[in-house]
């Protein structure tokens, strides 16, 4: 691939990102997990075609807006490692994850999971995360990595490369029944359960 694609590429990624950024209200010690297929970016089959470079330009998209926003990435490995995260050592001891022991490589972890692993200070791998938001570049099916409740977000452009691109924000769950209340009211309510 050229550098016009590649540069093309890169651009898409940080545009998706950053909406999903900024309408997660991803920042300082908030976790967004991606998944990606190059395969799929480069038009062909997922799992068949993996390509660094193309690797390395969806990087450089969601490195660009992490580093404004202030937000930690897991990258979701393939299924070849169980869908284990490549994340920085700081991040996985900061939330208390469980390691697992692997190095990427593009047929065993994926090209993505791979440049990652390869671009971070002192990369670990985590066996699962809650993250807060989450980006699905190729259909890799990332919900197993994302907090209760995912809700799915419609971004502005659909495909990177020739892959689909899916993406969810999460909240907390919504808890009680007909009289729990979700927000406080203007005025304070003088009503209390005994």
């Amino acid at each position: 691939m050229g550098n016009e694609h590649d540069d093309s590429i890169r651009r898409q990624t940080a545009l998706v990102t950053r909406e999903l950024a900024e309408t997660a209200g991803l920042t300082n010690g908030k976790v967004l997990v991606v998944g990606t297929s190059t395969s799929e970016v480069a038009g062909k089959r997922i799992g068949t075609s993996g390509a660094l470079e193309v690797a390395q330009s969806l990087l450089a998209g969601i490195r660009e807006v992490a580093d404004e926003f202030g937000f930690d990435v897991a990258y979701q490995c393939c299924e070849h490692l169980n869908r284990s995260l490549v994340l920085e050592r700081s991040v996985l001891e900061r939330l208390g994850l469980r390691e697992v022991s692997a190095v990427p490589v593009p047929k065993a972890g994926g090209s993505m999971a791979s440049a990652a692993y390869r671009s971070m200070r002192e990369p670990a791998l985590a066996e699962t995360i809650e993250a807060h938001a989450g980006l699905d570049i190729g259909e890799t099916l990332i919900g197993m990595h994302l907090r209760r409740v995912a809700v799915p977000l419609r971004l502005s452009i659909r495909q990177i490369g020739e892959a689909r691109v899916n993406a969810a924000l999460t909240r907390p769950p919504l808890v009680g029944g007909e009289r729990a209340v979700y927000r406080l009211p203007e005025e304070a309510d003088s009503t209390f359960c005994d």
